[in-house]
Parts: structure tokens; C-alpha cells; sequence
């Protein structure tokens, strides 16, 4: 199937001299929610700009939806809408204004019935008469997802969609985004909030110092670098790990009270059996046991971290 939104070996070089981006290349399928990490200065709006038209790449090739972004500009953004992480709106228009008017920057003909759906779409309906000032900050994210929805992309870009809103809210959010996705829309969203990724992302790209260090599906990703931990409440504390249970690695933690052995939950080297064998040969009680999966934060501040210090 040939993806929706194609790059290939994308560069950026500033007039200043600072490369944001060096040779990515990505490509998104049609109908998933693909999430962007990376820190404070990564490449990501950079990336996010480049693909929108806001700014001109140094070198590559960009096809949305098999439109060249350069070439054939006017197309290619037709097939895309942004939904900036600034509430950039004019706050005296009313919302159906401000929407309807987001139609028409792109050459649509008016469609008042398809204004209308979007607006119930994103509860904002009973707002439609109401100047943007008066809106809250999650009613004018809505506002700002209404815009970049009105002359109907396939491909919609969400830069921290849920900054700055309350956990409730970011969670209605999550919900919204997920029911665009069905309706046919394909999802490119970046966020500090690796819960969020993890909640509603098919697959995540990791971007670090302007390189593409990693794309994979979420759950693969968990599997293949994601570990466990088994931790044992030891029913009397050690002052030191015994000579017998070295081949596990094991750790001593909260004052000599539990025993930590980290392993990876995928693989064949979890030998979780063995060891606890081992310990009731050597007489070592214990009175619980708890595990522990990594996050997809463990694991991304996990390869940034090996990134960063390969690069130094």
C-alpha cells in the first residue's frame, strides 16, 4: 500500500548554520496515529513545518498523498491540516466565522452542512455564535482542531495537541482523536506526554539532534526493548547479595529488605524460575513479590540517553 505521507532524506541547514534535520526519511500509512518523540529541540516542528509548507526544506523529497509538496503545493496542502500548538485565532470572530473562513483560505466552496457536522463532531455546536475570547483553553483547542479540519484533509497534524489542559480534558482529547482516525483521517501528533503516545499511537518515531533514530510499531517496541522487574520483599534484610545468586545480577534495594532482578520479558535469558529455586536452597524467604514493565518513557529516555552518549 503506498503511504499517505512519504519523506525521503529530508535535510535542514538554517542560514545560522544549525541542522535541524539530517536525511529523515518516514513514511505514514493511511488511517494510523503515528507519534513523534523527542526533546526540546529535537527536529520535530521543524519536520512538522517543512511537511505544511511553512518552511522550505534544504534537500529531499515530501508527497502527501502522492503530491509533491514543492511541485505541486497547492495540492499537497489541501491534503493537510495543522493544528498548531499556539492558540492562534482572532478573538472578536465568532467560532462558525473562524471555521468557515479556514475552508475558504484553501479554494472549498462553502459547505455549510459539513461545518456544521464538524462542529457537533467537536461539542462545540452549541458555541457556533460565540466570539473565540470568550472561550476557554480547551473549547479553543477544539476551535483550532475545528480549522485545520474545514476543508476536510486526510492528513492532520497535532503539535502537542494537549498542552496545557487538565488531565480530564486531555483524556476527551484522546477520545476525539481516536474517533477522526476511524472517520479516515491519518493522525501525526508530537507530545512531551509519553503517556499519550502510549495510549493512542500505532506506531512512534524517536527524533533526536535532528536524526530519525528510530521508528517502530508501539507494542514491538515495548517487546523488544522493554524490560521487567521482579522485585522480592525478603522477609530478613541481607547486608550483601550471596555469592550463589550472581549469575542473576540481582540487586539489593531499601536498605537490604528486596532483592531486584531485571530481565527482559520478551526474551529466552528470563530465568525467573531458577532463581527463585535457588533462593529456597539457600533459605532466603521472602513474603511478596511484585513486577514491573518499563513505560514507553523508560524506553525513550533509554535511547536518547544512548544516543546522546554515543554522539559525544
Amino acid at each position: 500500500m503506498t503511504p499517505i505521507l512519504s519523506v525521503r532524506d529530508l535535510t535542514k541547514t538554517y542560514a545560522g548554520g544549525h541542522q535541524a534535520l539530517k536525511g529523515v526519511s518516514l513514511a505514514i500509512e493511511r488511517g494510523e496515529i503515528f507519534a513523534l518523540l523527542g526533546p526540546n529541540g529535537a527536529g520535530k516542528t521543524t519536520l512538522i513545518n517543512i511537511v505544511c509548507g511553512i518552511v522550505t526544506p534544504t534537500s529531499g523529497v515530501v508527497q502527501a498523498d502522492g503530491h509533491d509538496i514543492v511541485r505541486d503545493y497547492r495540492l499537497a496542502r489541501r491534503r493537510i491540516g495543522l493544528v498548531p500548538q499556539e492558540l492562534s485565532t482572532y478573538p472578536f470572530e465568532s467560532v462558525w466565522a473562524t471555521v468557515s473562513f479556514s475552508r475558504g483560505l484553501y479554494g472549498c466552496a462553502p459547505n455549510p452542512p459539513f461545518i456544521e457536522k464538524v462542529l457537533r463532531d467537536l461539542s462545540l455546536w452549541d458555541k457556533r455564535k460565540a466570539r473565540i475570547m470568550t472561550l476557554s483553553g480547551g473549547m479553543k483547542r477544539r476551535v483550532m482542531i475545528a480549522k485545520a479540519l474545514a476543508h476536510e484533509p486526510k492528513i492532520l497534524f497535532l503539535d502537542e495537541p494537549t498542552a496545557g489542559v487538565d488531565v480530564e480534558l486531555r483524556r476527551d482529547m484522546w477520545d476525539l482523536v481516536r474517533g477522526l482516525r476511524d472517520s479516515g483521517v491519518t493522525i501525526i501528533l508530537t507530545t512531551h506526554y509519553i503517556q499519550e503516545a502510549e495510549e493512542m499511537a500505532d506506531r512512534v518515531g524517536v527524533i533526536h539532534r535532528g536524526e530519525l533514530i528510530l521508528v517502530q510499531d508501539k507494542q514491538t517496541l515495548m517487546k523488544r526493548l522493554g524490560a521487567k522487574q521482579l522485585r522480592l520483599h525478603l522477609r530478613a534484610p541481607l547486608t550483601a547479595i550471596p555469592e550463589a545468586l550472581a549469575p542473576w545480577g540481582v540487586l539489593l534495594a531499601d536498605g537490604g529488605r528486596q532483592l531486584e532482578y531485571r530481565y527482559d520479558g520478551a526474551g529466552p535469558g528470563a530465568d525467573v524460575a531458577g532463581l527463585l529455586r535457588r533462593m529456597g536452597e539457600l533459605g532466603l524467604a521472602y513474603y511478596d513479590l511484585d513486577t514491573q514493565e518499563s513505560s514507553l518513557e523508560d524506553i525513550f529516555v533509554g535511547l536518547v540517553r544512548e544516543r546522546g552518549e554515543a554522539v559525544q
